[in-house]
């Protein structure tokens, strides 16, 4: 099941909602616990039971770490039979594959008639995402910053809570341990939550397929065979579907987790209108990044030990945020350009980029449009044969040969143009600035209908994709 869906729309939340406001404090929680179990076995029933290990697995070990504080050699111990249970799960069902097929390269190169069978094996849904929430929050049991969680009912609401449990945001323990403790349920925040929950709606379902639709369209055609001005046009769909696809399901994550009391951290920050690969890094996907900060960067070291060492730990990091995304080398390849451009902007760039004057706003907007759609081409393109006739697609001076039809690009650009204005547009800060200033209540709520029953209609047509995190 997903969000954007009619069976959740019509069907689940309005259920869970009543039952939810009607129970009493200390059972919401395990209504919860209850709730986010159903929504994701409808969904990946095949793997409901991993999840369910995880959290007694986890449970448990959470409990025995917080026993062992005044024992160095046993606490570590425990940390590090987490670790190895949680992301050995994570490297078996995502990665283990990866590793087996390049073996497999590297033995036949070789000349040996040594050859692995691939398993095969379909990754369990969230699997990424719930795996950090729950490594954080052993990890902080182990530093001592958050009590541990004695109440495994708790424990199960926070791993499984449906509205960020398949593609985040990524929600650390002790962002919500108060709130699994006590929350106030208020009308403002159902009010809230919902305007939030149909802006995230209309984001994935008016916006995101819409325009995927172009990029499925460039794909259908062959790369080989289209031009450079639709290569570009193609790269700038899967963008905007990238960011409203994924926008879109954390806007609708922060407006459930408000309904239900809870305050989710802001995921994204108009990435779009960045003026560096630094900045970009600040304003997309937050929560992962203040992860790989909080958990890998500093533990490492972070900028505190030299230049040498610096490099190193922002190396590591980027590696495995690439990594993080996907079994494949194009994602590695993402990732060390992300990180060989933030070298470059932090010796030598960011002062002119962050300049106020004109020519500097201009360059850094137009070498950020340079870098989103080209990253995002590495990122959506995993065949590295297509990925190198894309690209040369894009930088014909590469050359590879003639397209059939050089204007092709011509009918695509007339037909999407009105909805590649309108997502550009969303892409800045001017609507919430607009939004701000439209105080008048009556106003808000017809937009917050309109866009409900515009996406709704688009459900109805079964004009619907998956999220594109879910693969992730």
């Amino acid at each position: 099941m997903v969000f954007s869906s009619l069976e959740f729309l019509f069907v689940f939340l309005p259920i869970f909602l009543v039952l939810y406001y009607c129970l009493a404090d200390n059972y919401r929680n395990g209504l919860l616990f209850a709730g986010s179990i159903l929504f994701y076995g409808l969904g990946e029933p095949t793997y409901l039971f991993l999840i369910l290990y995880s959290v007694l697995v986890n449970y448990l070990l959470g409990l025995l770490i917080s026993r062992c504080m005044d024992y160095p050699v046993r606490k570590k111990l425990l940390l590090f039979l987490s670790l190895l249970y949680n992301f050995g799960l994570l490297f078996y069902f995502k990665y283990m594959d990866f590793f087996l097929e390049n073996i497999n390269v590297v033995l036949y190169e070789s000349g040996s008639d040594l050859h692995f069978t691939l398993l095969n094996l379909v990754l369990p849904l969230g699997i990424s995402f719930y795996t950090f929430q729950i490594v954080s929050y052993i990890i902080d049991v182990y530093r001592g910053t958050v009590p541990v969680e004695t109440s495994f009912v708790n424990l199960g609401a926070y791993l499984c809570m449906f509205p960020q449990l398949i593609a985040g945001p990524i929600v650390v323990y002790s962002d919500i341990h108060d709130a699994l403790e006590k929350r106030k349920l208020t009308i403002i925040n159902l009010d809230e939550g919902l305007k939030t929950f149909i802006l995230g709606l209309g984001s994935k379902v008016i916006l995101a397929n819409q325009i995927g639709t172009l990029w499925n369209e460039v794909c259908m055609i062959g790369y080989e065979s289209i031009s450079t001005p639709l290569a570009w046009l193609g790269a700038v769909a899967y963008s905007m579907q990238l960011y409203f696809d994924f926008w879109g399901y954390s806007l609708m994550a922060i407006g459930l987790g408000k309904m239900l009391g809870f305050h989710m951290p802001v995921n994204f920050n108009h990435p779009y209108t960045a003026r560096s690969v630094t900045d970009f890094w600040r304003r997309w996907h937050i929560t992962l990044g203040a992860w790989f900060r909080e958990y890998i960067y500093i533990p490492l070291g972070g900028n505190r030990k030299g230049r040498f060492t610096t490099l190193r730990n922002l190396l590591i990091v980027w590696f495995l945020v690439g990594f993080w995304h996907g079994a494949d080398w194009n994602f590695i390849l993402w990732g060390l350009l992300i990180f060989i451009l933030q070298i470059i902007e932090k010796n030598l760039l960011l002062p002119f980029l962050r300049k106020e004057h004109m020519i500097a706003k201009l360059l850094s907007h137009a070498y950020m449009t340079l870098y989103i759609l080209v990253s995002w081409t590495i990122f959506a393109i995993s065949d590295f044969s297509q990925l190198r006739i894309y690209l040369a697609r894009m930088f014909p001076f590469f050359g590879i040969g003639n397209t059939l039809n050089s204007m092709d690009f011509v009918k695509y650009l007339t037909t999407y143009a009105p909805l590649l204005l309108i997502c550009l547009f969303f892409c800045t800060e001017y609507p919430k600035k607009l939004a701000e200033k439209l105080e008048q209540k009556l106003l808000n709520v017809g937009i917050s209908v309109a866009i409900f029953w515009y996406a709704v209609y688009y459900l109805s047509i079964g004009l619907n994709n998956p999220f594109l995190y879910f693969r992730f």
